[in-house]
């Protein structure tokens, strides 16, 4: 997959940030073992990772065995689009760090904690079929059509995920069922080499709108970015019509 030359969109630690918030497949891997799924990912700006992983699995053991040094692990995040694109995935993040035991009399808070930002029913596991660990961050690096970049941690840990994150989804299915027009329009918005293949809702931020075309020869994909970054819906709504040319179209409102 190639990317089409692109103008204003989030920063690298943003882009990071946001795909950690929304990325449902998360691994955990440690040297010489078998990757374990992450039932629970959680950033906090503190530097590290809480991870919910099963009790019996032996990195968990490892963890505990490591003592206050941690344990070298490497945890690798999927963001794929919610379309059945040729390509699903639209980009890999790694973080990389120590990993540590959370002492037994430290779980119940820090499981408070991360639920009253991350609500994950999963939660509900841990002390039972579940243990929470704490993977400290030394690097974090993505990759995705632009290629791969390492992003420093301080301006990971200070950028914010994208407003949308959470509705992204949400919008991304209702552009392609129902405002095919729409997205035909944005279409004419390419370069005319591009205009030829299948054109596809593959992300939307407060920046702008991102498109997959898939074509014969590859997938290509090419942002549009708004007048000016957006914070809400109705501010949503009104960037993608005047994006494409027709202030007065019907405002798009995806359901949830």
């Amino acid at each position: 997959m190639t990317a089409a030359a692109t103008s204003i969109g989030p920063t690298t630690a943003e882009r990071v940030r946001t795909a950690c918030a929304r990325a449902q497949q998360a691994v955990l891997a440690v040297d010489g073992r078998d990757t374990v799924t992450v039932a629970v990912h959680h950033l906090r700006n503190c530097g590290d990772v809480v991870l919910a992983v099963p009790s019996d699995v032996a990195v968990t053991a490892l963890a505990w065995q490591a003592g206050r040094g941690g344990l070298p692990a490497v945890l690798e995040l999927t963001d794929s689009a919610p379309l059945a694109l040729r390509e699903r995935v639209r980009s890999l993040v790694w973080l990389r760090g120590s990993l540590h035991a959370v002492p037994g009399e430290a779980t119940r808070a820090l499981a408070a904690a991360v639920a009253a930002d991350n609500p994950d029913p999963a939660l509900l596991d841990v002390g039972h079929t579940t243990t929470l660990l704490r993977l400290v961050l030394d690097s974090a690096v993505v990759a995705d059509s632009h290629g791969a970049e390492p992003v420093p941690l301080d301006d990971l840990l200070s950028a914010v995920p994208d407003p949308f994150w959470a509705v992204e989804d949400c919008w991304l299915e209702h552009l392609e069922s129902g405002h095919g027009d729409l997205v035909h329009q944005l279409a004419q918005r390419l370069p005319a080499s591009m205009r030829g293949g299948r054109v596809r809702p593959l992300g939307l931020d407060r920046y702008g709108v991102r498109l997959r075309v898939e074509s014969p020869t590859g997938d290509n994909d090419v942002r549009l970015s708004f007048a000016e970054p957006v914070d809400d819906a109705a501010g949503l709504n009104r960037a993608l019509r005047i994006l494409v040319g027709c202030p007065f179209l019907n405002g798009l409102r995806a359901r949830h």
